[in-house]
Order: structure tokens, then C-alpha cells, then sequence
């Protein structure tokens, strides 16, 4: 048992991908130092870093000069340096982002304006040539964006952990942290079973609870999470040739999410989705997981319920996907008009950890906030599997402040 005669200089709290990727980055500028990673969980990757589609992505979305385009596209690449450094399998396959109608035809090209802004390679296409990539894919026009890759980030989360231990940092599991006490050069964690740990400096990388996290630390950020769940469909055993790469729409500019696409997984097969509808918990992968002291929490914000009266109709409608399988063909239809509901299966769900503001408004880039003996990690949504290995570098440049 850590306690406060056995101090330790940094404790991350989460084991997902951005946790991991801090202690690890930790421990190579600071050899000398001790790191303990903290999770609730029993294994890494619980949550988002497990429950991600695999995407590797370019940086093509984000507005230039956030941090979310930066690290993306220098975390992209360190990405795959790991990768391959690990043998770890990953492919850099392509995308399409694929626009079906004329009223489609000027965010497409806003997104590609951006791509331009952020150095992303990229190429127009008509239909003729996005049939040639994606024979069965339906659009008037599209950007192929061919450095867009996939990799599962389960399998990186594992190789962190190993690199960590490897450097004599340490992670412990099921280890639930329920109070924290913070002075300017100390920070004093209990744990649900009574352990004590002890440290110079705390980084929050608590993902879905990264808020409370941060509120137990003395610090009241004016966001709150809300979860979102995303559920897939994949196709059906036989029907991957539907997909040779990744599919995607024309995002609706005015909602954080991309609408569901298609994407090719590392180990085989095909995900079609996801959709984006409020969990009923913070880790609620289904309709049957409901916590009352989450929803009520999520209810009782006043910037969730600004966010509902502003996108209610869009809301209703990722309901009704959830429910209805129909309706989930009927959207995967728009980019794929030969795809029917014998091509689908059930597949996975995940849960995104949304910062919501005050004013209704869905946190856009990365967040970050530092406190007493802290660094508090309070948005990180996509494309954060990716950019993590950059985002742990922004949190130990805060750290080193």
C-alpha cells in the first residue's frame, strides 16, 4: 500500500491511451522520478480508448491552429513511429469523405479548405473516380484523404503499459479514487478500499469522470461531461467486400459527430456506425444501464438542457437509429444504396466523454486546466486515440511549468 510516507512524484489517474501516454512520456523526461498510473478498472482501456473505431486520423476536421489540429497531425505521426517501432499492425488504408447531394457540395469543400490549412494530403473526386475506390459507395463527389489509417488502440494501450513497467513506473487496477486533498506543492489521494497515495503532482486523465475528478482536486470547471453513446452494426460475415477502405459523409457542420460511416477494422471486418445518443450513465453502453446520480446530474445542467433545446430534432433522430435497425440502414443507405439489413449485425458500443459548457455550447478542441499540484485533462474526444502520444507531450509541458 502507497501512503504518505512512501510519496510518489506523479500520479496519473486513468489507464486509457491519453493516461497512458502521459506516464509513459513521464518517465522518459524525467528518468529519475516515480510515476503511478491509478485505474478503477481491471484491465487498461476500459472505456474510450477501447471502445474507439480504430481510426488513425489525418487532421482533416479541425479548425487550424487548435490544439486538437496540432496534436493530431505531430500525434499522428508519432503514432505510427510507435507503432512500427512495437510491431504493432496498423495500415494506412484511406478515406473517403463522400458528399451525395448538391446541399452537401460547400461543407465538403470547407472541409477541404481546412485539410489544406492543416497540411493534410488530399485529392477531389468525381463520382467516376470514388466508384473506382469504393465501387459501392453513392456520392456526386468526394475527398480522398489517403494518410487516414486504422490500428487497434487496445493492443497500443497494452504495449503503454509494458513500456511503463518497463521504465519502473507502475499501474494499479481496481483502485477507485474517492477523495482528494490539494496544496500547492502536494497532492493526497484515498482510494474506496482506504489506500493513501501521496505525490508531488496529480495529472487527470479520468476521461467520463474527469470533471468529478477535478472537483474532488478543489478545482469547479464550468464544463460538465455528458456521455454520448455511439453504437455500431457490422457487416455481415460474407459482406466485408462491401468496404475496401473507410467511408464516410459530409459531417454536419453545426454537431460535433461525423454521422455514421464505414470503417475497416486492423483485425478484419467491417463497423458501420456509430450513432450518437445520451447514455442514461457514464458508462452506459446500452439502454439498459441507467444510474440515477449520472442522468440527474446530466439533467440537471443547465447546458445540457440548452444543448437538447438546440438539437432536439437531431437528438430524436439518433434515438430513433438506436431503436430502429431500419432507420440505421436507411442512413447507412445514403452512402450505400445496395447495402439491406441482412448485410448487418449488431456490433459494439461505446461511450464519449462530451464536455458541455455553460451557454449549451459542445467543448470543440482539447481541454486543459491546471490547479494546485495538478493537471486536469477535461475534454478529449476524437481524435484523442490519435493524438495521444502529442497530447501527453502539451500535459508534461503544463506539468513542467
Amino acid at each position: 500500500m502507497s501512503s504518505s510516507a512512501d510519496p510518489i512524484d506523479f500520479i496519473v489517474i486513468g489507464a486509457g491511451i491519453v493516461g497512458l501516454a502521459t506516464a509513459r512520456r513521464l518517465l522518459q523526461r524525467f528518468p529519475d522520478c516515480s510515476v503511478l498510473v491509478v485505474e478503477s478498472e481491471s484491465d487498461v482501456a476500459a472505456h474510450q480508448s477501447g471502445h474507439n473505431s480504430g481510426v488513425l486520423h489525418s487532421g482533416i476536421y479541425y479548425k487550424p491552429g487548435s490544439i486538437r489540429a496540432s496534436t493530431c497531425r505531430t500525434g499522428k505521426a508519432a503514432m505510427e513511429a510507435f507503432c512500427d517501432e512495437h510491431q504493432i499492425p496498423w495500415d494506412r488504408c484511406g478515406k473517403v469523405i463522400v458528399a451525395t447531394d448538391q446541399d452537401e457540395l460547400q461543407s465538403m469543400e470547407g472541409i477541404a479548405a481546412r485539410g489544406r490549412e492543416n497540411d493534410v494530403a488530399l485529392e477531389r473526386l468525381d463520382s467516376d473516380q470514388l466508384r473506382e475506390l469504393e465501387p459501392n459507395a453513392a456520392g456526386i463527389a468526394a475527398l480522398h484523404v489517403p494518410e487516414t489509417g486504422i490500428v487497434d488502440f487496445r493492443v497500443v494501450c497494452r504495449k503503454l503499459a509494458e513500456c511503463i513497467r518497463r521504465s519502473a513506473g507502475r499501474i494499479v487496477f481496481e483502485t477507485r479514487i474517492v477523495s482528494i486533498d490539494a496544496t500547492p506543492r502536494s497532492i493526497r489521494l484515498t482510494a474506496a478500499d482506504g489506500q493513501v497515495f501521496e505525490a508531488a503532482m496529480m495529472v487527470n486523465c479520468g476521461g467520463l469522470q474527469c470533471d468529478r475528478i477535478a472537483a474532488m482536486a478543489g478545482v469547479s470547471p464550468e464544463i460538465r461531461i455528458v456521455p454520448f453513446r455511439g453504437e455500431y452494426y457490422e457487416l455481415a460475415p460474407g459482406r466485408e467486400t462491401l468496404v475496401r477502405n473507410l467511408i464516410y459523409p459530409v459531417p454536419d457542420p453545426s454537431f460535433p459527430f461525423l454521422g455514421v460511416h464505414f470503417t475497416r477494422m486492423i483485425g478484419g471486418g467491417v463497423e458501420c456506425g456509430p450513432n450518437a445518443v445520451l447514455a442514461l450513465a457514464r458508462e452506459g453502453y446500452d439502454w439498459k444501464t441507467l444510474r440515477w446520480k449520472d442522468l440527474s446530474q446530466t439533467l440537471g445542467f443547465g447546458g445540457f438542457r440548452k444543448l437538447a433545446l438546440r438539437h432536439w430534432k437531431t437528438g430524436l433522430g439518433e434515438v430513433h437509429r438506436s431503436l430502429s435497425k431500419a432507420a440505421f440502414v436507411a442512413a447507412l443507405q445514403k452512402l450505400m444504396p445496395c447495402l439491406t439489413a441482412s448485410d448487418l449485425v449488431r456490433g459494439r458500443a461505446g461511450v464519449r466523454a462530451q464536455a458541455v459548457a455553460p451557454d449549451g455550447q459542445l467543448v470543440d478542441d482539447f481541454l486543459f486546466q491546471r490547479s494546485d499540484a495538478a493537471v486536469h485533462v477535461l475534454n478529449a474526444p476524437s481524435p484523442a486515440a490519435t493524438a495521444s502520444l502529442a497530447i501527453a507531450q502539451t500535459i508534461v509541458d503544463q506539468v513542467e511549468r
